[in-house]
């Protein structure tokens, strides 16, 4: 397989003077002989760019889909999910620091090439695969590589994202790509920065781009006490939302707990994640969830026309359904989602 056991050689880069300029993300790195990008897992080995993050995920389990969280794709079933070490963000809130801040070769890893892959998730009954837990743009080749086998088996793929990612190889990982939950992470791009070391307007296109070419698209976004828990930007976010053609994007306010680098924080009031909601759903977006909170009402999915429950969850266990041909039984409103 090449100079390391994992390695497959990188899509979208060029040869540079000054090294291997990798072209998956905006970061853009010049990557020098011998060394990785900032996602630790694209390495300039004799002049050409390779991924060591293909085949060997760090991370393989079967989840609830409704913990990627998707609420309006395939809602009660299982989804096998994958990621490898490695993101190009670097998220000072990160709940899976252990292996998005290391790189494959620090991790402990599961033989898993794409054809297996594809083999174990129909073996597992799975209709659908996520590439999540990282940053999927990171291990791009082998999200590329995995997703294209499983459109060809009939399997629906998802994407778990921050995102981060030029616009080619996006449209062209979307070929694949039935549905993506992008973390939209802040809506101010000096947080972007200082929280994430990232930037707002490549998320945007992004968003853009997976509507545009069909993909299912929930949006995610972590309510993190004095970063990102202002009513004004919640506000300019949602507008730009339903301004921008998402109004029917579910949109998922989640709850942060104190992790990696903000260990001093305290975990996000419920009354703030109610108000963001509130001011979503005001905004016009239809369909509004808070996650990390048990029990909570705003989990359930309801009718936007007569605000019947048509989705009641407990956790990511759904209790009943009360939807007919992807309608609210009750008025007949269609609900925007994959159902079947």
């Amino acid at each position: 397989m090449g100079f390391y056991e994992w390695s497959k050689k990188g899509l979208y880069w060029l040869p540079t003077p000054r090294g291997a300029k990798c072209l998956i993300c905006p970061h853009e790195c010049v990557i020098k002989e011998g060394k990785s990008g900032l996602c630790r897992n694209r390495v300039n080995h004799d002049g050409t760019l390779y991924s060591i993050a293909y085949g060997n995920p760090c991370a393989v389990n079967i989840d609830p889909i409704e913990k990627k969280p998707l609420n309006h794709f395939l809602p009660g079933s299982k989804i096998f999910s994958i990621g490898t070490a490695g993101c190009n963000l670097a998220c000072m809130n990160c709940q899976n620091s252990s292996m998005s801040q290391a790189s494959p070769r620090e991790t402990r890893n599961y033989d898993l090439m794409p054809d297996k892959l594809i083999a174990d998730t129909i073996a597992s009954n799975c209709p659908s695969i996520a590439y999540t837990y990282s940053e999927p743009i990171s291990y791009y080749e082998y999200t590329f590589d995995s997703a294209k086998l499983a459109h060809q088996a009939g399997i629906k793929n998802v994407l778990v994202t921050a995102g981060y990612v030029n616009v080619e190889p996006l449209r062209n990982l979307c070929k694949y790509i039935d549905a993506a939950n992008v973390d939209l992470k802040s809506f101010d791009n000096n947080i972007y920065r200082r929280l994430s070391s990232g930037a707002l307007e490549p998320v945007l296109n992004s968003l853009k781009i997976f509507a545009e070419l069909g993909v299912w698209l929930e949006i995610t976004n972590l309510i993190i006490p004095g970063w990102t828990d202002n009513p004004d930007m919640i506000k300019r976010m949602c507008d730009w939302l339903a301004d921008n053609g998402f109004s029917n994007a579910p949109l998922h306010f989640s709850r942060f707990h104190p992790d990696y680098k903000l260990t001093q924080l305290s975990s996000t009031p419920i009354g703030i994640l109610s108000q963001a909601r509130d001011i979503a759903l005001s905004a016009g977006i239809k369909y509004v969830y808070i996650g990390n909170v048990p029990g909570l009402d705003a989990q359930n999915t309801t009718c936007p026309n007569c605000h019947e429950i048509l989705i009641e969850r407990k956790g990511y266990s759904i209790l009943q359904k009360k939807l007919e041909k992807g309608a609210c039984k009750k008025c007949g409103e269609k609900i925007a989602g994959v159902w079947e």
